[in-house]
């Protein structure tokens, strides 16, 4: 007979959303198994326009609880993560074809007063002619606004809050699915399948949240035998990453004559990230591509406002991600609500143990939709803690009060001899862990077998080692996104290498 491994919770789903319930739950001294079925922010949460903002559109909608709440986290998330979060100032170019001046200026002066800010600069207007800022743009576009948001690693944040969850306490399990599950009164008894092995194992749960993000629906038929209620609408964004579009830290968000906005983003030093769309599918069936229509529309909405039109031979790469939204109704995609919903089946006074599960939600506000989580099934757990996520850094946030600048002169006066661009890269994925990679590696030649695009072998290690990396992609578009620079020969180099070192024991 299989042994049952007790748990408290059990949480489906290793996207943002499931790695932030279960660092939550484990600082409040929850006995926590965290299972996801792939890699670690394998679909939604590694394909995001990667921003932490308020979302200025939504203002259009009046959804002004979530933009508000999207705000707020802005600050607190800049305080967890300072390594793969920082400010950045967003160009709105004035097309008088489209949204008025007056109607962007109240918008602005929303955005910058529903939620207090600390370290932001507000919104102001700007004068495009002869300033860098308008440099790249048509003549026609003379006059603008700027304002404030946040750029943040997508991929990088889920795994710092798997990271974290483990330190804590909590079981983090990838390429682990949940195939079956039922509830047994005030316990749930699940089947956990290794996808690689074969391999299964039971988990008795006293409660079960359901993080599973495209697949929430799909999770709740198929292991739970459940009909839910509850719908959502999956809607596929697509990005263009192009060859470097224009000098500066700066970015820009365009409007579209279709009422919708695009973002053009300074990404990863030597290229631009341009997107994103909104389509809605029926089905999810296999991984999502972006679209020839997709690109024709990035490129032409982008074309509208750059001086040099846009071409598919400046595409470098491309990737497409589905938003799991929650169905309100609305038959526009790009007018559904990014609000989330949590939904709890199961009441402390049945003596049933408990399913929770998430609909929608964004990048932005997942700790907070964490907490709220843990506010619903807290009558489940009466000795649980108290609610404490945005107080504590996640792994590589502690910089001891020191800004980015500050913490990257030290770490340079330590590795002198390590290249200093390198070293910004990598302290940018690493933060103050740094220190844990780099030991006492003085050149470059002491961090190992080179794959290309500054991956070296000690990171790989970490990375495996740390951090669940399984696969070259994992580490190439997720863990780091060095498969811009790199070969396909240096890619299946990285393979072989991981393959070695995995038979040999040497990452876990």
């Amino acid at each position: 007979m299989m042994q049952s491994v007790p748990a408290d919770l059990l949480v489906i789903g290793g996207g943002v959303n499931g790695t932030g319930i279960a660092r939550d739950a484990a600082g409040r001294g929850l006995k926590v198994v965290l299972a996801e079925r792939g890699d670690l922010a394998g679909a939604t949460s590694s394909a995001a326009t990667k921003l932490i903002h308020g979302g200025l559109r939504y203002l259009e909608q009046y959804e002004f609880r979530l933009v508000r709440e999207a705000l707020g986290e802005r600050e607190v998330l800049m305080r967890m993560a300072p390594h793969i979060i920082w400010p950045l100032r967003f160009v709105l170019p004035h097309h008088p074809g489209l949204r008025p001046a007056w109607m962007i200026r109240i918008g602005l002066f929303l955005y910058d007063h529903l939620s207090s800010r600390q370290t932001l600069p507000g919104s102001i207007g700007v004068n495009l002619i002869g300033d860098i800022r308008g440099k790249p743009l048509k003549p026609e576009f003379k006059r603008g606004f700027e304002y404030s948001d946040c750029w943040v690693d997508d991929a990088r944040l889920v795994a710092l809050n798997a990271m974290s969850a483990r330190q804590l306490g909590a079981r983090v399990l990838t390429r682990t699915a949940v195939t079956a599950a039922k509830r047994e009164g005030e316990l749930w008894r699940a089947t956990l399948t290794d996808q690689v092995s074969g391999r299964t194992e039971e988990v008795l749960a006293r409660g079960i949240v359901n993080a599973a993000g495209p697949w929430v629906r799909e999770t709740l038929t198929g292991a739970f035998g459940a009909n839910p209620k509850n719908s959502i609408r999956l809607i596929k964004g697509s990005h263009i990453v192009t060859q470097k579009l224009f000098e500066g830290e700066h970015c820009y968000i365009f409007q579209n004559a279709d009422g919708r906005i695009i973002f053009a983003i300074p990404y990863e030093r030597d290229f631009t990230l341009v997107g994103t769309t909104d389509v809605a599918l029926d089905r999810l069936d296999a991984q999502p591509r972006i679209s020839e229509e997709e690109t024709e529309y990035l490129l032409a909405a982008a074309s509208e406002y750059f001086r040099t039109p846009l071409i598919r031979d400046m595409i470098v790469w491309s990737y497409a991600g589905v938003r799991p939204l929650y169905d309100d109704g609305e038959n526009n995609p790009s007018s559904i609500t990014r609000d989330y919903v949590l939904d709890l089946d199961g009441k402390p006074g049945d003596k049933q143990a408990p399913l929770l599960s998430v609909y929608g939600g964004k990048l932005t506000t997942y700790r907070r939709l964490s907490e709220h989580a843990m506010e619903k099934i807290a009558p489940f757990y009466p000795n649980m803690g108290k609610a404490w996520s945005g107080t504590k850094p996640l792994p590589g946030g502690d910089f001891g009060g020191l800004s980015f600048a500050d913490y990257l002169t030290q770490v340079m006066q330590r590795y002198p001899q390590l290249d200093r661009a390198w070293l910004v890269r990598f302290l940018r994925r690493h933060g103050s862990n740094v220190h844990a990679i780099l030991g006492d590696a003085k050149t470059m030649a002491d961090m190992g077998e080179h794959f290309g695009g500054g991956l070296y072998a000690r990171e790989v290690d970490w990375l495996m080692r740390e951090e669940w990396a399984r696969e070259a992609d994992d580490v190439l578009w997720r863990r780091t996104k060095c498969g811009l620079w790199i070969s396909a020969a240096d890619r299946e180099r990285l393979a072989n290498w991981m393959a070695q070192h995995r038979s040999n024991g040497a990452a876990a």
